[in-house]
């Protein structure tokens, strides 16, 4: 698979407890079947951060990998935003 081919998304930082890992929460919006609202749905990633620089609050950028672990299929690419 080539690098330009990877998904990538955006979103925050919501666990930072672990070595070299963090958990993302990405925000999507989702059109309810029947009553036609847009709804907020919430999906957790697990990444890698290799140097343990992201903090609880970051707006982080995170890209598909290689399975590193159970549950980890991403990496951190940049952090877009530092929380306050």
């Amino acid at each position: 698979m080539e690098r330009n081919l990877r998904k990538e998304r955006v979103g925050k930082v919501v666990s930072n407890k672990m070595q070299k890992s963090i958990t993302i929460a990405v925000e999507r919006k989702v059109k309810h079947p029947i009553y036609g609202k847009f709804v907020n749905r919430t999906t957790k990633f697990m990444a890698h951060d290799e140097k343990n620089e992201a903090g609880i609050g970051d707006t982080v950028r995170i890209m598909e990998t290689r399975p590193l672990s159970k549950s980890k299929r991403w990496r951190l690419v940049e952090i877009v935003e530092k929380a306050k």
